[in-house]
């Protein structure tokens, strides 16, 4: 992203605050109105307000197959809301196509993304939870989108790996208007190697062999927005302490001839240190990029993996 842009994301009203709920409440989350706030502009979205739901009003449910439920107030069960919700869900992922991500507010009949309790005949939740019915319409219209719950945004994994994806999303945009080429698709991907090698190696090899097979006649056009969903498709699986390290040992790797060995010795005994748990991914990061600092590579200086997000958010802090 540019200095001066930030990533617009959209989000469930009631976690900014916004007296939006049945009870003519919010869930206002601290995660989001101070971590996040500086960073990010708000799409701030009710469904249940935006089709004509009253504040406050009676609570909705889910009933039926778990696959794909209906949405019913819970005093007015013969009246069925999930065809409003859901044409609402695919009008704004037409409407907000700017954004690069989205926060959904968790257990909500509505926009939840999982485990949504979803009741029977019996008058008991199903074993499987469901998908609220606004999310799931607007999810399956954005497939690529980067999409996470607030409660779950708690783990610093998860939240990390969120964050990336947002603005390896934003990055893709901006490289989209800027016009996509066959080197271009290319030197894209050359910046999310590592990346990519760190949350999903399996997908960092296909990838590579996906653009390894172009040909000058190809239309980038075309494989572009093939690789891009394969790209963030495999960005959902979160890295770990193991993938992180062989990363960091690759990294290191092209230091090898500008270092002396007590500043080698000590890169790898911080990379150790990750990997057993001692301390966090930030520590060995910082001794690395303080090396790059004073070893320019213009190769490894383009790599997402080293700034996937601002470093003042602090989200590899605590992973």
């Amino acid at each position: 992203m540019n200095a001066s842009s930030k990533p617009r994301l959209g989000i469930s009203a009631c976690l900014l605050g916004q007296n939006v709920r049945y009870n003519a409440g919010h869930k206002a989350s601290d995660l989001c109105l101070s971590t996040f706030e500086a960073h990010f502009d708000w799409v701030p979205l009710c469904p249940e307000v935006a089709i004509g739901l009253g504040v406050p009003r009676d609570p909705i449910r889910l009933v039926g197959d778990p696959q794909r439920p209906e949405v019913v107030a819970s005093r007015n069960p013969g009246a069925d809301l999930s065809g409003a919700l859901r044409a609402y869900g695919e009008q704004m992922a037409q409407d907000i196509g700017d954004v690069c991500g989205y926060i959904f507010m968790q257990k909500s009949p509505s926009c939840g993304l999982e485990r949504v309790k979803v009741y029977q005949d019996n008058g008991h939740p199903a074993l499987k939870g469901g998908r609220g019915a606004y999310a799931d319409a607007f999810c399956s219209a954005r497939p690529d989108l980067p999409v996470e719950e607030e409660g779950r945004l708690h783990d610093p994994v998860l939240r990390e790996n969120f964050i990336s994806r947002v603005y390896a999303y934003a990055d893709w945009q901006q490289q989209l208007a800027a016009g996509l080429s066959r080197g271009a698709l290319v030197r894209f991907h050359s910046r999310y190697k590592y990346l990519l090698m760190a949350n999903n190696p399996q997908a960092y090899r296909e990838l590579g062999r996906l653009l390894g097979t172009l040909r000058r006649e190809d239309n980038a056009d075309e494989v572009g927005p093939r690789y891009f969903s394969l790209l963030m498709q495999a960005l959902r699986r979160c890295a770990n302490r193991g993938t992180h390290s062989n990363v960091l040992q690759h990294l290191s790797g092209y230091l090898r001839g500008a270092l002396d060995q007590g500043d080698r010795a000590e890169l790898q005994q911080l990379i150790g240190q990750y990997q057993q748990g001692i301390v966090p991914l930030v520590v060995p990061l910082t001794l690395l990029k303080h090396h790059l600092r004073n070893h320019p590579d213009p190769y490894l200086d383009q790599q997402a993996y080293l700034h996937p997000h601002p470093e003042s958010l602090g989200l590899r802090n605590a992973v």
